[in-house]
This record gives C-alpha cells, sequence and structure tokens, in this order.
C-alpha cells in the first residue's frame, strides 16, 4: 500500500487546433471562462488569493497543437470542461471549436530508483534572480551545470509535494546538455528559460512541467527512449517545437 501513494494518474487531452505558444494564457482564459470558474484546479486562484500549490491541470502546445494536461486531483476535474465541449472557445476575440485529437491516460509510479531515467524539458525556467545573476557572473561552465541541476532537483520535489508524494531517498540531476538562453515575456516580464535535457533517478510522467509557469506550458517533460527498448515500448513520439519568440 505504500507504494500507492506514489502511483500517480496523468491525462493528456490533445486537439486538432493549432495555436501559438503565445496563445496559451488566452487558451486558459477560455477554458476557465467555459467552466464559469466553478473548479479552483483550473486556474488556481481562490477568494483569498492565489493558490500556491503545483497545478494539477496545465495548458500547453505539442506539435503545434492545443492541449490540456491533466495530473492526479486534475484527471477528476476535467469533466467540467468536457461537459461544455460543445460551446467554443473565445481565444483572442476569435471563436474556436475545439475538436479533440487524442487522448492519453497513464498511471506512473513516482519514486526514487537505483536506475537512471532520461528526459528533455522545453522552455524550463528553472532560475530565480539570484540564480540567475549567478550563472551569468560564472565563466565555469561546470559551476554553470551545477546552478541548474540544484534547481531542477528542488524542482523535482516541489512537483512531487504537490503531488502528494514524498522521496524517501536523495534526488540526483544530471545535466546532459543545455542550450544558451531563452528570452520570453510574459505579462511585460522578461523570462530567461533553457530546452534541457537531464538525467535523474526519479521516475517522472510524461508531459509534467518543471519550473515557472508550468501551467502556461513552460517546463515540459518528455521522456529520452532507451535504444534498446525502441522496438518494445509504443511511447509517443511528440515533440514539443522550441520557439524563441512570444
Amino acid at each position: 500500500m505504500k507504494n500507492d501513494k506514489k502511483r500517480l494518474n496523468t491525462f493528456l487531452i490533445r486537439f486538432a487546433n493549432e495555436i501559438w505558444h503565445s496563445d496559451l494564457p488566452l487558451f486558459r482564459g477560455a477554458v476557465i471562462a467555459a467552466t464559469e470558474r466553478a473548479n479552483v484546479l483550473f486556474h488556481n486562484h481562490q477568494d483569498d488569493g492565489f493558490r500556491y500549490r503545483y497545478p494539477l491541470i496545465q495548458y500547453k502546445r505539442i506539435n503545434g497543437k492545443a492541449a490540456i494536461f491533466c495530473i492526479g486531483e486534475g484527471t477528476d476535474a476535467i469533466g467540467e470542461y468536457f461537459a461544455r465541449m460543445s460551446e467554443p472557445l473565445t481565444i483572442g476575440g476569435k471563436e474556436m471549436h475545439m475538436t479533440i485529437e487524442a487522448t492519453k491516460a497513464e498511471t506512473t509510479l513516482v519514486q526514487v530508483w537505483d536506475d537512471e531515467f532520461e528526459y528533455n524539458c522545453r522552455k524550463l525556467l528553472p532560475l530565480n534572480q539570484e540564480n540567475y545573476k549567478r550563472y551569468m557572473e560564472s565563466d565555469s561552465i561546470v559551476e554553470r551545470y551545477g546552478i541548474i541541476e540544484h534547481s531542477i532537483v528542488g524542482q523535482i520535489l516541489s512537483f512531487a509535494k504537490g503531488t502528494g508524494i514524498y522521496m524517501d531517498k536523495p534526488v540526483v540531476v544530471k545535466l546532459t546538455s543545455i542550450s544558451e538562453p531563452c528570452s520570453y515575456r510574459y505579462k511585460n516580464v522578461r523570462l530567461v528559460g533553457f530546452d534541457v535535457r537531464f538525467k535523474t533517478n526519479v521516475s517522472l510522467p510524461e508531459y509534467i512541467g518543471l519550473g515557472k509557469n508550468v501551467s502556461l506550458g513552460f517546463g515540459t517533460v518528455t521522456r529520452v527512449k532507451q535504444k534498446r527498448k525502441q522496438q518494445n515500448e509504443r511511447y509517443d513520439s511528440e515533440r514539443t517545437d522550441i520557439e524563441r519568440q512570444w
């Protein structure tokens, strides 16, 4: 029964509707409006302010198309949107009838293992202001990698805590590649992100978000397939487009 607490259900809805990454705040707002703000999981706001917990419903762009990713309790809440799906969403003043292209339900045992798992993470926003300054001022690639690795460890732990999972062993992260810093803007705030690949001893659900602004598609995690398993396992091969500008 102990392991059951570490099993996390996720549900991905991919739509046929094309969308730009910069439209994700509008897409999110349209879904929230369609559900009449009845469920806090869609918008993470409460009467007394922001709900400071890991978002269990996240809005994403996968293969150039709109998607909603649900985690834990969010997999039950999404039914409130499906009940209103016949109505078009108004995104940026334009009505859009949403058509489901595919769905994917998974259960992942989230825990620390003796093995390593490798992941890509797109548009990761890993650094607070202080750590970003340290990163930019350092001329040591080892130190820079260490700053990012330490940040990702913290983000994995925050994700686990936010979904009711607690690690009983140390979490290890090793960067295997990282892009140059990318600049994004959200609500007139400049955001600095990276595309990274890393190995960790934690099994993570595919499509979760790590870092900041995960409800808007930042920090989306996808698996890197092991060569020896490619012929035996049937994972989706979606590739999240890398966009440098909003």
